[in-house]
């Protein structure tokens, strides 16, 4: 037996396995490899009884399953079991001898496992091994397609494989295939959006959209905890309006920071040449108490590049929220800027949703809305992956309370598990398209009805209409006693049950909006 590796344990780093277990896979090759990275979500053991547990963020299989205590059976056994991790793959190549994997291949080297894994140690190191090409063979996909979401690829002769990893070596994000993921899919929410507007008349769709937009970028403030002028907020939306029209690039990037920003007299625009991070700093000393930590100045070109590539390998290749999640988010965790990040990274989702088609005709999505609905799980989901790389980083405070990064981590923001993200982004969706753009429209044309039945009544202006349906609305359907003394003390009582009585037929047990 290899003693590198570990035998059955009941806590492994301290995480506490639902069984006795022996590690395996990814957190076995972690832990025998001290590997600068953090454990899967999902960790890998061999159970001691030959039953399957599914527990407590494991995954416990059968006696029979036990891979060879060496480097290679657990690689093979990652491969089988829980597909590609490529920054643990990467640190684990940048620790061992390349002989090492030679050997590997050279031992079985029309074995399926074994050219996966060389293709994986050329094609995230750079770097060609002496090992010849394969000559004969059936080509096998990098990526197992039922473990993880991948675009058609292309072949790689030398080592038979079939590369459909969704992005370069500059940016990879991979996403698991669950059965959460697995029903969105099946969904074909993009059909239902187009849906959505079909039997809603088009002035009433136009207005919808117009208020929509207006909620959308408020949100995107409100998110950050800001409170813009009305200018700003219009600019903003002008902007998402404009989504999927204009590629991405660098200085497409920067054309909507400078939009964000505004004024910037005192924020540098453009990628940031200085360390930053996401955290509050201590009240005396002013030292950065850090909750996120952003790739170094000098890692954001080839990052970027790396995004914007994936960007269009995974365009047509994988479904948009997905696409929309990874890159989204991917972003944010660079954070290339010095300022305006997050409306960025969401003007992203925006953006890849309407150059896929995904918007209803006139519309645009309120995913900022909608994330704001879910601020907690929202604010979680970005801190998950903060919090997991967060050990690895070693840095020291500047002289002007800033972050700089003294470790090589440019692979933390390049390869992640964009799953959380992706499921994240699809229960936003999802509930946007079943509920909050067909009960906007609901509700307008619910109103027209309260405005035109007011109006015929009486001859009131549609502002002072307006401010009926408010106070309406403010109190559960009547008239407070302060508003019939003062805005509406013209209204005969008589007027006054009328209205609260058509409110109650075409607004009772319905939110406000």
């Amino acid at each position: 037996m290899n003693n590198r590796f570990s035998g059955p344990v009941t806590v492994f780093h301290g995480f506490s396995l639902p069984k006795e277990g022996i590690p395996a896979g990814y957190v076995a090759l972690i832990d025998a490899y001290r590997l600068p990275v953090p454990f899967p979500y999902t960790k890998m053991a061999i159970g001691l009884k030959h039953t399957i547990v599914k527990e407590m963020d494991w995954h416990l299989l059968t006696p029979r399953h036990q891979p060879e205590n060496s480097l290679r059976g657990h690689l093979e056994f990652a491969l089988k079991n829980e597909g590609i991790d490529l920054c643990v793959l990467k640190k684990l190549f940048e620790t061992i001898e390349p002989s090492e994997i030679v050997t590997i291949v050279q031992e079985t080297q029309t074995g399926a496992y074994a050219r996966r894994i060389w293709f994986l140690y050329e094609w995230l190191m750079g770097t060609t091994l002496v090992l010849p090409d394969v000559k004969s063979g059936n080509y096998v996909h990098v990526l197992n397609p039922l473990q993880q979401l991948t675009v058609k690829g292309e072949n790689s002769q030398r080592h038979r494989v079939i590369n459909n990893l969704p992005g370069t070596p500059e940016f990879c994000p991979l996403i698991k295939r669950t059965d959460e993921l697995d029903a969105y899919l099946l969904m074909d929410l993009k059909k239902k959006a187009l849906q959505v507007s079909s039997d809603i008349p088009k002035d009433v769709v136009t207005r919808a959209a117009a208020f929509l937009l207006l909620k959308d970028s408020k949100a995107s403030f409100t998110i950050e905890n800001e409170a813009p002028s009305h200018d700003r907020i219009m600019r903003w939306g002008t902007a998402i309006r404009e989504a999927g029209k204009t590629p991405l690039s660098k200085d497409e990037l920067i054309r909507l920071q400078h939009i964000v920003i505004g004024n910037s007299r005192f924020v540098k625009i453009g990628f940031r040449d200085a360390g930053s991070f996401i955290g509050e700093h201590e009240r005396n000393s002013g030292m950065p108490i850090v909750e996120h930590i952003s790739a170094k100045s000098g890692d954001i070109d080839s990052l970027i590049d790396g995004l914007i590539a994936y960007n269009k390998r995974v365009t047509h290749e994988i479904d948009p929220v997905s696409a929309a999640a990874t890159i989204a988010f991917g972003f944010v965790n660079i954070h290339p800027f010095s300022d305006g990040n997050g409306r960025v990274h969401r003007y992203l989702i925006h953006h890849i949703l309407a150059e896929s088609g995904y918007n209803p005709p006139g519309m645009i999505f309120p995913i900022s809305r909608a994330m704001l609905q879910r601020i907690d799980e929202y604010r979680a989901v970005l801190q998950g992956y903060s919090q997991g790389i967060l050990p690895y980083i070693e840095w020291e405070s500047t002289e002007d309370h800033n972050v700089q990064v003294l470790n090589p981590t440019i692979d933390y923001y390049r390869y992640f598990d964009a799953t959380p993200y992706v499921l994240f982004l699809y229960r936003c969706v999802k509930e946007t398209i079943e509920h909050d753009l067909p009960e906007e429209a609901q509700f307008l044309v619910k109103y027209d009805q309260f405005r035109i039945t007011v109006q015929k009544h009486l001859e009131m202006p549609d502002r002072i209409v307006f401010l009926l349906y408010s106070f309406l609305s403010q109190n559960r359907g009547k008239l407070s006693k302060r508003a019939q003394e003062n805005e509406f003390a013209e209204l005969s009582e008589n007027e006054i049950r009328q209205f609260e009585n058509l409110y109650e037929q075409l607004f009772a047990n319905k939110n406000p909006i």
